[in-house]
């Protein structure tokens, strides 16, 4: 048994196997191969090789199939070697492998051809492209030759890998396909802006590239095409055109599939129009709206226009996106206006206003100008017309008078102030915005005024009468009258004049008759209210005129002759000219005397008869006659004015010529004057008298050759004031001193007044002889004002009072104390109130230790205490309260105390010596009054002493003290009884 080594492979051949071994030791002549069907037994090759062949390739072999392998090797020693082994061929790989998604997203199915013979099955590798990840590994029959791949993903790429298996040995093939991609859902196209439009879907992780195309729906031309990768939901397209409507046509690709997916249409944003204007167009009532034409497309424009100022939509009108302009026609003259222009494209508009413009206006209608019956007024009134308002000018004779404007809503105008009988041109145009109208005029006349200051006068004349009037300023065309009887009412004559007349003469009238002259001003079509004027021609005078005295008491009797002539009555006046009473009555015409009764005596009576005719009289010459005089009544004597007058009044009851007033002095009967006063006047001012003493009055009447005396009257002249006046308070007497000098006259003395101030009480009264110049008054309240008045008395009369205000001294506050409450910064004050008033208190704090006042307070008139702070530590302080009423002063007496002393700091101890110990130590603010060294044994406590320092002490040295000895020594400030001291601090000497 030489080992031959056998092997067999196939070298990836299905169909042969190669057959391979070693050369036996000693060679060998040649080899038998036999290959038969493993099973079976059955011989199928009988094959030879050479001496030389180590190898032997098996052809025509089934495919999959196992065989039986024995070579047999002759030896040159005539001997044989043989191996058997058992090999298998390849199986051949499927065929016409497939890979098919028919249209489904999710599932793959495989197909495939078997092979030319044997396996023992198949085994399926499916892996995903992009993940290089095993997505399933199936295991299959022999026998199949198809399978199905569900629930893969969609549109993504896998590799199949199909295995033929027999025994160990495999043939694969392998393919690749792809899912369907799945379609996008929720394709969204919305504009961004202007010129961007926003697209965005869901579902997008279906398909590996997404194909975006983007159509301008205008130009029908691809505006952008773009391919995404997996996971892309939402692009924004830039640069497109504003107001342009895109379609959005979506795709998904995997691999060989395309899926078309939904398409989207949207339109950019328009944009405004620019410069949108609104002006007027060549045809009247027209407005033509035009605008810059914006950059990108749009559908249209819509073009609005507003009227008024409540922008009432007025017309709404389509054009096509490229216009620029519109036109309105037939619109309302006179009326503001608006337009906006809207550029749609789509369902988004951008719009833009214009500035408001006006229509031109048209002139009222009904114009007309009427003065209503008035001289100096005209009401122009017209229909209303569209516009803003309107333009109003009166003029006269083409010179502007009055221009006005008015807004609209208002039809008529007054045109007040104007010159009467005028003719006036009135004009009236519309205005709206810049336009104004062309105007509307009428003229008319203001009425005219009558003639002013018609008179109709006699001039004296008993046969003619004179009008007059005067000519109206502004004019007119002429005067028309008529002159009437007044009584009968008879026609006389008609008066016809140019209006440059203004006076007429009526001559052949009846003496003492009266007319009445009607005259008219005549302008245009108008006459002016009628003025009337009336008068009489002169009556003729009465001859013949006497007066004579009755046998009655105090009766004239008078008589005359009728004049020829028209009389209406006879009037007498019966007078005196030094008696202000008149008598007068009238009689018919047919009277001719007349008897006063009831006159008064002693007075001279002048009688006139008057013929009066009208308003007009003819008087004769005068008769003259005395009464005879009764004494005066009700002599009155009373002060005059002034001090020095005497005012003296009676009551006249007996009449006279005139009156002689005598005066006296009361105790005297010598008469000092005598003054004479016409008869009428009842009073008299006697200047130059006394003031302050006592006259006596008598009063004579005359009447021609009569005279009777009144009864006598005293009365006194006011006397004069004493002159200054002047009160001071009487030193802590709570008096007030009164001094006041002696006016010139006489007097019988004096009264003086004092009141309280603020008080309701009635006023003290004081009285003085007439020769004193002064008065105390006693019992006041302290510190008090009061007013003092004085008075000259003469009979009942007093002087004019002088005044003058004084105050007593107050009175001092009492029981004042000044406290400390324990601190080294404050004090404490109070004290009680005393009696009376006062205007406030002021409180002085003095420093004792620094000499100087440091604070001063002022406190009402009730306070009772004050505290005083930031003081300086132990110090001394003095306080004084003064009362304070005017320039008054009241003070308490002084008090005096101390702020507590700060205790010192930094103390320290030394020993300079074995008996010795030096205490220094410094102070806060200005230190104390002084200080005290207290030193104690450390350990029994006993004292060993102390010593008192003046205030600017800072160090001591403690002597004879024991050596080696502990000491307790402490440092305490003293100011006045208050003292603060250091803590202990204890050293060895």
């Amino acid at each position: 048994g030489t080992l031959l080594n056998v092997s067999v492979s196939d070298h990836d051949r299905s169909d042969s196997l190669l057959l391979s071994w070693d050369e036996p030791d000693g060679g060998a002549k040649g080899y038998l191969l036999a290959l038969s069907s493993l099973g079976s037994g059955m011989l199928l090759q009988n094959e030879s090789a050479g001496p030389n062949a180590t190898s032997f390739w098996f052809h025509g072999l089934t495919p999959g199939t196992r065989y039986e392998i024995e070579v047999t090797a002759t030896l040159a020693c005539m001997g044989t070697t043989s191996q058997t082994i058992t090999a298998q061929t390849s199986p051949s790989a499927v065929h016409n492998l497939s890979l098919s998604s028919g249209g489904s997203s999710a599932s793959l199915r495989a197909a495939w051809a078997h092979g030319h013979g044997r396996r023992d099955g198949y085994r399926l590798a499916l892996w995903h492209s992009d993940s290089q990840s095993l997505v399933r590994n199936v295991s299959l029959l022999p026998s199949a030759s198809t399978f199905l791949f569900d629930g893969l993903l969609a549109g993504s790429e896998y590799a199949l890998k199909v295995s033929t298996l027999a025994g160990s040995s495999q043939a694969s093939t392998s393919i690749h396909q792809w899912t369907a991609p799945s379609i996008p859902t929720q394709l969204r196209l919305s504009p961004g802006s202007s010129t961007s439009l926003v697209a965005s879907w869901a579902g997008a992780a279906g398909a590996a590239w997404l194909h975006l195309e983007l159509l301008n729906l205008l130009t029908q031309k691809v505006s952008t095409t773009l391919s995404a990768r997996r996971g892309l939901t939402s692009y924004t397209f830039q640069h497109l055109h504003p107001g342009t409507q895109y379609r959005l046509g979506l795709s998904a690709t995997a691999g060989p599939h395309t899926v078309v997916g939904p398409n989207a249409t949207a339109w950019t944003y328009p944009l405004s129009p620019g410069n949108v204007t609104l002006s007027s167009a060549e045809e009247q009532n027209s407005l033509q709206a035009r605008w810059s034409t914006p950059g990108g497309q749009r559908e249209f424009y819509l073009v609005t226009l507003r009227e008024g100022e409540d922008s009432i939509l007025t017309r709404n009108i389509s054009v096509g996106g490229d216009n620029d302009h519109v036109t309105f026609h037939g619109l309302s003259p006179g009326q503001q206006y608006s337009v906006q222009v809207v550029a749609v494209a789509g369902p988004y508009r951008a719009s833009a206003h214009s500035t408001a413009v006006w229509t031109e206006p048209q002139a009222p209608s009904g114009v007309s100008l009427s003065s209503q019956g008035s001289p100096h007024s005209l009401l122009a009134s017209w229909e209303e017309a569209m516009g803003e308002g309107y333009l109003l000018a009166l003029s006269l004779a083409e010179h502007p008078v009055k221009n006005s404007s008015l807004l609209r809503g208002v039809t008529s105008f007054t045109y007040e102030g104007l010159h009467p009988g005028t003719l006036y041109t009135f004009e009236v145009s519309t205005v709206a915005g810049p336009y104004t109208s062309s105007p509307q005029s009428v003229s008319n006349w203001t009425y005219p005024l009558p003639p002013e200051q018609l008179t109709l006068s006699n001039g004296g004349h008993s046969t003619s009468l004179q009008a007059s009037w005067r000519a109206a300023s502004s004019g007119s065309t002429g005067y028309t009258g008529t002159l009437w009887e007044t009584k009968s009412q008879v026609q006389v004559r008609n008066v016809t004049v140019e209006n440059d007349w203004t006076n007429i003469t009526l001559e052949n009238l009846v003496p003492g008759r009266q007319y009445t002259l009607e005259m008219a001003a005549v302008a245009g079509p108008y006459r002016s209210p009628v003025r009337s004027a009336t008068d009489w021609t002169y009556p003729l005078a009465p001859a013949g005129v006497t007066l004579t005295n009755t046998r009655r008491p105090l009766g004239l009797s008078a008589f005359w002759n009728k004049a020829a002539g028209d009389v209406d009555q006879f009037y007498l006046q019966l007078y005196s000219k030094s008696h202000a009473a008149q008598r007068n009555t009238s009689v018919g015409p047919n009277t001719h005397n007349f008897t006063f009764l009831g006159l008064s005596p002693g007075t001279q009576y002048f009688l006139k008869v008057t013929v009066l005719a009208g308003p007009y009289r003819s008087s004769s010459h005068f008769a003259t006659e005395w009464t005879y005089p009764l004494s005066l009544t009700n002599v009155s004597v009373q002060p005059g004015r002034k001090p020095q007058e005497l005012h003296v009044s009676w009551v006249e009851s007996g009449g006279g010529r005139d009156h002689l007033v005598q005066l006296a002095v009361a105790e005297s009967l010598s008469i000092i004057r005598n003054v004479s006063v016409p008869r009428g006047v009842t009073q008299l001012d006697l200047e130059g008298l006394v003031p302050g003493s006592r006259y006596r009055v008598e009063i004579i009447s005359q009447a021609g050759p009569h005279r009777i005396s009144s009864q006598t009257a005293i009365g006194y002249t006011v006397p004069l004031p004493p002159r200054s006046l002047s009160a001071s308070p009487v030193s802590a007497a709570q008096a007030l001193a009164v001094h006041w000098e002696t006016a010139p006259g006489h007097r019988d003395g004096y009264l003086l007044s004092v009141l309280e101030e603020g008080s309701s009480a009635p006023p003290r009264t004081l009285e003085a002889g007439k020769d004193s110049t002064n008065i105390t008054v006693p019992q006041l309240e302290p510190g008090t004002c009061y007013l003092v008045g004085i008075w000259a008395v003469a009979g009942p009369y007093r002087s004019l009072p002088e005044n003058i205000t004084s105050c007593t001294v107050p009175a001092a506050p009492t029981n004042l104390s000044l406290t400390n409450p324990g601190s080294s910064s404050e004090l404490y004050t109070s004290w009680n109130e005393p009696p009376g008033r006062r205007d406030h208190y002021r409180i002085t704090l003095y420093s004792l230790s620094t000499q100087s006042r440091i604070q001063v307070q002022t406190l009402s008139a009730d306070a009772l205490n004050c505290t005083w702070t930031h003081l300086e530590a132990g110090s001394k302080f003095a306080v004084q309260v003064t009362a304070v009423k005017g320039s008054l002063e009241a003070s308490s007496i002084n008090m005096t105390q101390w702020t507590y002393p700060l205790a010192p700091v930094n103390l320290t101890l030394g020993s300079p010596a074995a008996s010795a110990l030096v205490v220094s130590w410094a102070v806060v603010g200005r230190g104390a009054e002084g200080f005290v060294v207290d030193v104690g044994d450390a350990a029994s406590s006993a004292p060993v002493g102390h010593t008192v320092l003046g205030g600017n002490a800072r160090s001591h040295i403690l002597r004879s003290l024991s050596p080696g000895t502990l000491y307790s020594v402490a440092v305490r400030a003293t100011a006045g009884p208050f003292h603060a001291s250091t803590p202990n601090l204890t050293h060895c000497t």
